[in-house]
Protein backbone atom coordinates (compact mmCIF):
# COMPACT_ATOMS: atom_id res chain seq x y z
CA UNK A 1 0.00 0.00 0.00
CA UNK A 2 1.43 3.27 -1.02
CA UNK A 3 1.57 6.33 1.47
CA UNK A 4 -0.15 9.46 0.33
CA UNK A 5 2.65 12.04 -0.88
CA UNK A 6 1.92 14.75 1.39
CA UNK A 7 5.24 16.73 0.48
CA UNK A 8 7.86 16.93 -2.25
CA UNK A 9 10.03 15.11 0.12
CA UNK A 10 8.03 11.97 -0.06
CA UNK A 11 9.07 11.97 -3.57
CA UNK A 12 11.41 9.44 -5.07
CA UNK A 13 12.59 11.66 -7.88
CA UNK A 14 13.14 14.18 -5.18
CA UNK A 15 15.19 12.00 -3.13
CA UNK A 16 17.28 10.77 -5.94
CA UNK A 17 17.70 14.15 -7.50
CA UNK A 18 19.67 14.97 -4.20
CA UNK A 19 21.89 12.19 -3.71
CA UNK A 20 23.15 13.47 -7.57
CA UNK A 21 23.61 16.68 -6.24
CA UNK A 22 25.92 15.20 -3.83
CA UNK A 23 27.67 13.02 -6.30
CA UNK A 24 28.04 15.88 -8.80
CA UNK A 25 29.38 18.02 -5.34
CA UNK A 26 32.26 14.95 -4.58
CA UNK A 27 33.26 14.37 -8.56
CA UNK A 28 33.52 18.08 -8.79
CA UNK A 29 35.89 18.16 -5.81
CA UNK A 30 38.86 16.90 -7.61
CA UNK A 31 38.61 19.40 -10.88
CA UNK A 32 41.60 21.71 -11.33
CA UNK A 33 41.17 24.85 -8.59
CA UNK A 34 40.96 26.65 -12.21
CA UNK A 35 37.81 25.47 -12.81
CA UNK A 36 36.38 26.35 -9.88
CA UNK A 37 34.18 29.34 -11.50
CA UNK A 38 34.15 27.66 -14.87
CA UNK A 39 32.63 24.49 -15.12
CA UNK A 40 32.17 23.50 -11.77
CA UNK A 41 30.10 26.11 -11.11
CA UNK A 42 28.03 25.21 -13.47
CA UNK A 43 27.29 21.96 -12.86
CA UNK A 44 26.92 22.07 -9.18
CA UNK A 45 24.25 24.84 -10.03
CA UNK A 46 23.12 22.71 -13.05
CA UNK A 47 22.74 19.35 -10.24
CA UNK A 48 21.10 21.72 -7.40
CA UNK A 49 18.34 23.42 -9.63
CA UNK A 50 16.79 19.73 -10.56
CA UNK A 51 15.76 18.94 -6.96
CA UNK A 52 14.82 22.95 -6.25
CA UNK A 53 12.58 23.23 -8.99
CA UNK A 54 10.74 19.66 -8.52
CA UNK A 55 9.96 21.56 -4.86
CA UNK A 56 8.80 24.90 -6.39
CA UNK A 57 6.66 23.08 -8.95
CA UNK A 58 5.41 20.97 -5.84
CA UNK A 59 4.96 23.56 -3.41
CA UNK A 60 2.27 25.48 -6.79
CA UNK A 61 0.20 22.62 -6.14
CA UNK A 62 -0.90 23.83 -9.51
CA UNK A 63 -1.00 20.88 -12.13
CA UNK A 64 0.26 23.14 -15.10
CA UNK A 65 2.92 25.28 -13.13
CA UNK A 66 4.11 21.76 -11.53
CA UNK A 67 4.87 20.70 -14.80
CA UNK A 68 6.28 24.17 -16.09
CA UNK A 69 9.16 23.32 -13.12
CA UNK A 70 9.13 19.95 -14.23
CA UNK A 71 10.31 20.89 -17.47
CA UNK A 72 12.51 23.52 -16.27
CA UNK A 73 14.51 20.40 -13.90
CA UNK A 74 14.87 18.74 -17.58
CA UNK A 75 16.60 21.28 -18.98
CA UNK A 76 18.70 21.10 -16.01
CA UNK A 77 19.44 17.36 -16.67
CA UNK A 78 20.52 18.01 -20.22
CA UNK A 79 22.76 21.04 -18.88
CA UNK A 80 24.22 18.50 -16.86
CA UNK A 81 24.72 15.35 -19.02
CA UNK A 82 26.43 17.94 -21.18
CA UNK A 83 28.83 19.72 -18.68
CA UNK A 84 29.59 16.08 -17.07
CA UNK A 85 30.29 14.85 -21.49
CA UNK A 86 32.89 17.62 -21.13
CA UNK A 87 34.31 16.92 -17.76
CA UNK A 88 35.36 13.69 -19.40
CA UNK A 89 36.64 14.84 -22.38
CA UNK A 90 39.17 17.12 -20.30
CA UNK A 91 39.77 13.91 -18.42
CA UNK A 92 38.60 15.76 -15.34
CA UNK A 93 36.00 12.76 -15.04
CA UNK A 94 37.08 8.79 -15.17
CA UNK A 95 34.93 6.89 -17.25
CA UNK A 96 33.75 4.97 -14.67
CA UNK A 97 32.28 7.83 -12.86
CA UNK A 98 31.17 9.52 -16.07
CA UNK A 99 29.00 6.54 -16.75
CA UNK A 100 27.27 6.33 -13.14
CA UNK A 101 26.28 10.03 -13.61
CA UNK A 102 25.27 9.62 -16.84
CA UNK A 103 22.89 6.53 -15.97
CA UNK A 104 21.67 8.46 -12.99
CA UNK A 105 20.95 11.44 -15.05
CA UNK A 106 18.82 9.43 -18.06
CA UNK A 107 17.16 7.61 -15.46
CA UNK A 108 15.53 10.60 -13.42
CA UNK A 109 15.25 12.02 -16.71
CA UNK A 110 12.86 9.21 -18.10
CA UNK A 111 11.40 9.60 -14.43
CA UNK A 112 10.25 13.20 -14.70
CA UNK A 113 8.80 12.77 -17.78
CA UNK A 114 6.91 9.95 -16.57
CA UNK A 115 6.14 12.20 -13.75
CA UNK A 116 5.16 15.27 -16.27
CA UNK A 117 2.36 13.06 -18.09
CA UNK A 118 1.01 11.91 -15.21
CA UNK A 119 -0.45 15.83 -13.91
CA UNK A 120 -3.31 16.34 -15.77
CA UNK A 121 -3.36 19.15 -18.53
CA UNK A 122 -6.43 20.95 -17.04
CA UNK A 123 -5.33 21.39 -13.95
Amino acid sequence: MRSKIESFRDLEIWQRSIRLVKKIYTATKGFPRDELYGLVSQMRRSAVSIPSNMAEGFARRHGREYRQFLFVALGSFAELSTQVTISRMLDYLNETSTNEIQDEIEQLSKMTHSLISKLKVGN
